[in-house]
């Protein structure tokens, strides 16, 4: 299948996307792109007209990733909601710093939502730059329909 490259712009920063067939393989942010075509379900996320991306697959979710188990957890973390690295690391078995390491080395942020993982006592990390995670999260926060909980809302007035 032809791998494809394309590009849309995220607040100052542009989303670049790898991809085949329904398959994603390379997300990244950056501060230099051109505009070009990408799977509408992505523009239209990071435009805050869609809560979901639907119809995508994560090449890190395919068979043999070391970091699957982690990565279908994280997956699954609602639209709005953010949950600790402690908390991932009790669902899935592995120490919080290991979750830590999955989420810096995620191939597909936004498919596999990593800006929605936070530490305890504040945002957490974010590879390139902090302030993108904080801009997820905000437009999130915003776009969000789902009743956010009392715990969920601690979490994210924290981050």
């Amino acid at each position: 299948m032809v791998m494809r490259k394309g590009a849309c712009r995220f607040g100052y920063w542009w989303v670049q996307v790898e991809w085949s067939g329904d398959t994603i393989h390379r997300i990244q942010f950056s501060r230099k792109g051109d505009e070009s075509y990408i799977p509408p379900q992505i523009r239209q996320f990071v435009k805050g007209k869609s809560t979901q991306i639907a119809g995508l697959k994560s090449i890190a979710l395919s068979d043999g990733h070391p970091y699957r188990e982690i990565y279908e957890s994280v997956k699954e973390i609602p639209y709005g909601e953010v949950k600790t690295y402690s908390e991932i690391g009790t669902e899935t078995g592995f120490h919080a710093r290991t979750i830590g390491v999955a989420m810096r080395r995620n191939p597909t942020p936004l498919i596999i939502p990593c800006h929605r993982v936070v530490a305890k006592n504040g945002i957490g990390g974010f590879t390139p730059e902090i302030d993108i995670k904080k801009a997820l999260l905000d437009m999130e926060k915003k776009n969000s329909t789902t009743p956010i909980t009392k715990k969920n809302k601690n979490k994210m007035e924290e981050s």
